[in-house]
Protein backbone atom coordinates (compact mmCIF):
# COMPACT_ATOMS: atom_id res chain seq x y z
CA UNK A 1 0.00 0.00 0.00
CA UNK A 2 0.71 3.57 -0.47
CA UNK A 3 0.96 5.62 2.56
CA UNK A 4 1.64 9.59 3.03
CA UNK A 5 3.28 10.74 5.86
CA UNK A 6 3.18 14.43 7.59
CA UNK A 7 5.53 15.15 10.31
CA UNK A 8 8.75 12.49 9.73
CA UNK A 9 11.46 14.93 11.10
CA UNK A 10 8.90 14.79 14.45
CA UNK A 11 9.91 12.53 17.34
CA UNK A 12 6.53 9.79 16.52
CA UNK A 13 6.95 10.76 12.69
CA UNK A 14 10.16 9.53 12.31
CA UNK A 15 9.36 6.11 14.27
CA UNK A 16 6.25 5.97 12.31
CA UNK A 17 8.33 6.21 8.89
CA UNK A 18 11.18 3.50 10.15
CA UNK A 19 8.21 1.67 10.81
CA UNK A 20 7.15 2.20 7.30
CA UNK A 21 10.34 1.53 5.69
CA UNK A 22 10.46 -2.23 7.20
CA UNK A 23 7.58 -3.16 6.42
CA UNK A 24 6.38 -4.78 3.28
CA UNK A 25 3.02 -3.85 3.23
CA UNK A 26 3.95 -0.52 2.56
CA UNK A 27 5.15 -0.59 -0.58
CA UNK A 28 5.49 3.55 -1.23
CA UNK A 29 5.59 6.16 1.09
CA UNK A 30 5.15 9.94 0.15
CA UNK A 31 6.71 12.22 2.97
CA UNK A 32 5.63 15.75 3.02
CA UNK A 33 7.23 18.14 4.99
CA UNK A 34 8.76 21.82 5.28
CA UNK A 35 12.55 20.25 5.22
CA UNK A 36 14.29 16.82 4.06
CA UNK A 37 13.94 13.93 6.86
CA UNK A 38 17.40 12.92 5.52
CA UNK A 39 16.85 9.36 4.54
CA UNK A 40 17.15 7.23 1.09
CA UNK A 41 15.41 4.77 0.51
CA UNK A 42 13.99 2.97 -2.42
CA UNK A 43 10.25 2.66 -0.85
CA UNK A 44 10.18 6.68 0.13
CA UNK A 45 9.50 10.03 -1.85
CA UNK A 46 9.54 13.46 -0.67
CA UNK A 47 7.81 16.82 -1.12
CA UNK A 48 9.37 19.39 0.44
CA UNK A 49 6.30 22.10 0.89
CA UNK A 50 6.17 25.52 2.71
CA UNK A 51 2.65 25.94 3.02
CA UNK A 52 1.01 23.75 5.42
CA UNK A 53 -2.81 25.44 4.93
CA UNK A 54 -2.54 24.90 0.98
CA UNK A 55 -1.66 21.91 -1.31
CA UNK A 56 -3.06 22.82 -4.54
CA UNK A 57 -0.32 22.29 -6.00
CA UNK A 58 0.33 18.78 -5.13
CA UNK A 59 -2.86 17.61 -3.97
CA UNK A 60 -3.08 14.86 -7.16
CA UNK A 61 0.00 13.30 -5.41
CA UNK A 62 -2.60 12.32 -2.87
CA UNK A 63 -4.62 10.09 -5.29
CA UNK A 64 -4.10 6.63 -4.94
CA UNK A 65 -2.68 6.31 -1.06
CA UNK A 66 -4.15 4.29 0.93
CA UNK A 67 -3.49 5.83 4.01
CA UNK A 68 -2.29 9.52 5.38
CA UNK A 69 -0.26 9.54 8.65
CA UNK A 70 -0.53 12.71 10.27
CA UNK A 71 2.02 12.78 12.47
CA UNK A 72 2.48 16.92 12.74
CA UNK A 73 2.33 18.40 16.55
CA UNK A 74 3.00 21.84 17.68
CA UNK A 75 2.99 22.35 22.07
CA UNK A 76 0.27 24.21 23.12
CA UNK A 77 2.86 25.92 25.74
CA UNK A 78 2.92 29.57 25.53
CA UNK A 79 0.29 30.42 22.82
CA UNK A 80 -2.54 31.29 22.96
CA UNK A 81 -5.85 29.50 22.05
CA UNK A 82 -6.49 31.06 18.91
CA UNK A 83 -2.79 31.01 17.97
CA UNK A 84 -2.69 27.01 19.01
CA UNK A 85 -6.04 25.96 17.21
CA UNK A 86 -4.37 27.41 13.82
CA UNK A 87 -1.54 25.86 13.97
CA UNK A 88 -3.28 22.45 15.26
CA UNK A 89 -7.06 22.25 13.95
CA UNK A 90 -6.81 24.72 10.98
CA UNK A 91 -3.69 23.13 9.63
CA UNK A 92 -4.60 19.14 10.01
CA UNK A 93 -8.51 20.03 8.26
CA UNK A 94 -6.46 21.92 5.84
CA UNK A 95 -4.31 18.51 4.53
CA UNK A 96 -7.48 16.42 5.15
CA UNK A 97 -9.67 18.17 3.22
CA UNK A 98 -6.75 18.43 0.22
CA UNK A 99 -6.69 14.33 0.58
CA UNK A 100 -10.15 14.27 0.81
CA UNK A 101 -10.86 16.04 -2.59
CA UNK A 102 -9.43 13.38 -4.85
CA UNK A 103 -8.86 10.24 -2.69
CA UNK A 104 -12.20 8.90 -0.29
CA UNK A 105 -11.17 6.09 -0.04
CA UNK A 106 -8.09 6.92 1.98
CA UNK A 107 -7.57 5.81 5.71
CA UNK A 108 -6.63 9.04 8.21
CA UNK A 109 -4.49 8.32 10.70
CA UNK A 110 -4.52 11.46 13.50
CA UNK A 111 -1.87 11.69 16.53
CA UNK A 112 -3.72 13.61 18.89
CA UNK A 113 -2.47 12.74 22.88
CA UNK A 114 -3.56 11.28 26.25
CA UNK A 115 -5.92 13.69 27.70
CA UNK A 116 -8.03 15.32 24.31
CA UNK A 117 -11.10 16.27 24.93
CA UNK A 118 -13.78 14.83 23.00
CA UNK A 119 -16.67 17.62 24.23
CA UNK A 120 -14.47 20.72 23.53
CA UNK A 121 -15.35 22.15 26.70
CA UNK A 122 -13.00 20.73 29.61
CA UNK A 123 -10.24 22.83 30.98
CA UNK A 124 -6.88 22.23 29.37
CA UNK A 125 -6.99 24.52 26.07
CA UNK A 126 -4.69 21.59 24.42
CA UNK A 127 -7.09 19.33 25.01
CA UNK A 128 -10.24 21.41 23.76
CA UNK A 129 -8.12 22.14 20.41
CA UNK A 130 -7.32 18.43 20.20
CA UNK A 131 -10.63 17.04 20.85
CA UNK A 132 -12.24 19.93 17.90
CA UNK A 133 -9.32 18.52 15.74
CA UNK A 134 -10.85 14.82 15.87
CA UNK A 135 -14.15 15.21 16.13
CA UNK A 136 -13.99 17.22 12.22
CA UNK A 137 -11.57 14.40 11.22
CA UNK A 138 -13.85 11.87 12.30
CA UNK A 139 -17.44 13.83 10.55
CA UNK A 140 -14.95 14.09 7.34
CA UNK A 141 -16.40 10.91 5.14
CA UNK A 142 -12.97 9.06 4.98
CA UNK A 143 -13.16 5.54 4.41
CA UNK A 144 -11.78 5.27 8.10
CA UNK A 145 -9.78 7.60 10.41
CA UNK A 146 -8.79 6.39 13.92
CA UNK A 147 -7.12 8.92 16.58
CA UNK A 148 -4.26 7.99 17.84
CA UNK A 149 -4.00 8.80 22.06
CA UNK A 150 -0.39 8.13 23.08
CA UNK A 151 0.51 8.88 26.59
CA UNK A 152 4.36 8.66 27.92
CA UNK A 153 5.86 7.69 24.56
CA UNK A 154 9.24 6.12 24.60
CA UNK A 155 11.85 6.94 21.72
CA UNK A 156 13.37 4.04 19.92
CA UNK A 157 15.89 3.36 17.45
CA UNK A 158 18.22 6.43 17.64
CA UNK A 159 14.89 9.21 17.89
CA UNK A 160 14.95 11.85 19.48
CA UNK A 161 12.75 14.76 19.65
CA UNK A 162 13.25 17.40 18.74
CA UNK A 163 11.94 19.77 21.62
CA UNK A 164 14.67 20.58 24.58
CA UNK A 165 12.63 20.21 27.55
CA UNK A 166 10.79 16.80 26.02
CA UNK A 167 14.69 15.42 25.53
CA UNK A 168 14.97 15.92 29.39
CA UNK A 169 11.74 14.18 30.14
CA UNK A 170 12.89 11.01 27.78
CA UNK A 171 16.25 11.17 29.11
CA UNK A 172 15.25 10.93 32.58
CA UNK A 173 12.34 8.77 32.05
CA UNK A 174 14.08 6.02 29.97
CA UNK A 175 15.70 4.17 31.77
CA UNK A 176 12.46 3.44 34.15
CA UNK A 177 10.57 2.58 30.87
CA UNK A 178 10.89 -1.38 31.40
CA UNK A 179 9.46 -0.83 34.93
CA UNK A 180 6.77 1.52 33.32
CA UNK A 181 5.69 -0.40 30.67
CA UNK A 182 4.71 -3.14 33.41
CA UNK A 183 2.94 -1.18 36.33
CA UNK A 184 1.35 1.32 33.87
CA UNK A 185 0.92 -0.70 30.69
CA UNK A 186 -1.84 1.80 29.47
CA UNK A 187 0.00 4.64 29.99
CA UNK A 188 3.61 3.97 27.95
CA UNK A 189 4.45 3.12 24.55
CA UNK A 190 7.04 3.88 22.05
CA UNK A 191 7.97 5.14 18.86
CA UNK A 192 7.73 1.90 17.18
CA UNK A 193 4.37 0.79 18.52
CA UNK A 194 3.04 3.55 17.04
CA UNK A 195 3.84 3.11 13.76
CA UNK A 196 3.04 -0.44 13.82
CA UNK A 197 -0.19 0.25 15.25
CA UNK A 198 -0.69 2.73 12.65
CA UNK A 199 -0.30 0.15 9.75
CA UNK A 200 -2.14 -2.29 11.01
CA UNK A 201 -4.85 -0.29 11.99
CA UNK A 202 -5.37 0.66 8.35
CA UNK A 203 -4.76 -3.27 6.66
CA UNK A 204 -7.35 -4.60 9.11
CA UNK A 205 -8.80 -1.82 10.81
CA UNK A 206 -10.04 -1.79 14.34
CA UNK A 207 -12.84 -1.83 16.92
CA UNK A 208 -13.28 1.92 17.79
CA UNK A 209 -11.97 4.90 16.00
CA UNK A 210 -10.15 6.61 19.02
CA UNK A 211 -7.11 4.53 20.19
CA UNK A 212 -5.56 5.08 23.55
CA UNK A 213 -2.05 3.80 25.18
CA UNK A 214 -3.70 0.20 25.52
CA UNK A 215 -5.31 0.15 22.60
CA UNK A 216 -2.53 1.19 20.57
CA UNK A 217 0.05 -1.45 22.26
CA UNK A 218 -2.15 -3.71 21.10
CA UNK A 219 -2.63 -3.28 17.87
CA UNK A 220 1.39 -3.21 17.81
CA UNK A 221 1.80 -6.44 19.42
CA UNK A 222 -0.46 -8.07 16.34
CA UNK A 223 0.63 -6.56 13.61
Amino acid sequence: MKVVLFGATGMVGAGVLQECLIDPRVTSILVVGRQTCGITHPKLQEILHADFFNYSDIQQQFAGSRACFFCLGVSSVGKAEEAYRHLTYDLTLAAAHSMLAVNDQLTFCYVSGAGTDTTERGRMMWGRVKGATENALLRLGFKAAYMFRPGFIQPLKGIRSKTRWYRAIYTALGPLYPILSRVAPRYVTTTEAIGRAMIRAVVDGYSKPILETEDINRLAVTA
